[in-house]
């Protein structure tokens, strides 16, 4: 029919997408971004906009794509947020594990190529870091530890998350990725406990 774009629309964000998490922002040329979607260049600029605006897309699909699996992992284990971060990170593992989809993060990627973003973009995938800090806050909050205790353990953990992103485009095994993932998880149910139990100490 006349006047009707002839593709799927969310498959060529996809496609897009994937050519950012691959390459990163600054190498992902307008001729590669074509290349993936099918998309003839006038037709990428009628339908998502200029590069940047493409950009800000691909990193919302990304979010409902992966965040909202986050999410529900984190939120799956009220009373229990060391399986609650444990479920997380399986979330995180089974990802990077994924033949499907490139390695690494994408937020982890745009993250690195920060100084290259302009200032929009920069702040979008800032706020979504923070995002990822409130969930994994969000999660925590059913210990009872000193609240200052759960804000360095939400942004260690995020820390963590990133790491595996880097490492697994660095080619480190599933195993090694694993022992960083157990390590992490015994380092936050020990902060709990350490500081759980003196905060009953001091009652």
């Amino acid at each position: 029919m006349s006047g009707r774009k002839q593709f799927d629309v969310g498959m060529a964000l996809d496609q897009a997408m994937r050519v950012f998490w691959q390459r990163g922002y600054a190498d992902a040329s307008l001729d590669a971004l074509a290349s993936a979607t099918g998309l003839g260049r006038g037709s990428l600029y009628g339908t998502f906009g200029n590069k940047d605006t493409l950009f800000r897309q691909c990193l919302d699909r990304y979010v409902s794509i992966y965040g909202a699996r986050y999410e529900q992992a984190l939120a799956a284990y009220p009373g229990d947020p060391v399986r609650a971060v444990e479920a997380f990170f399986d979330v995180i593992l089974a990802r990077i594990a994924d033949p499907a989809v490139p390695t690494g993060c994408l937020i982890a990627q745009s993250a690195t190529q920060s100084l290259t973003l302009k200032e929009e973009n920069g702040a979008k995938v800032r706020g979504l870091l923070d995002l990822q800090h409130r969930r994994v806050r969000e999660a925590l909050a059913d210990s009872s530890a000193d609240p200052r205790v759960l804000d360095e353990l939400a942004t260690y953990v995020v820390a963590v998350n990133q790491s595996l992103a880097v490492l697994s485009r660095a080619g480190t095994s599933d195993a090694q990725l694993r022992s960083v993932v157990r390590l992490a998880c015994t380092t936050v149910a020990d902060t709990l406990a350490r500081t759980t139990s003196e905060g009953a100490a001091r009652g």
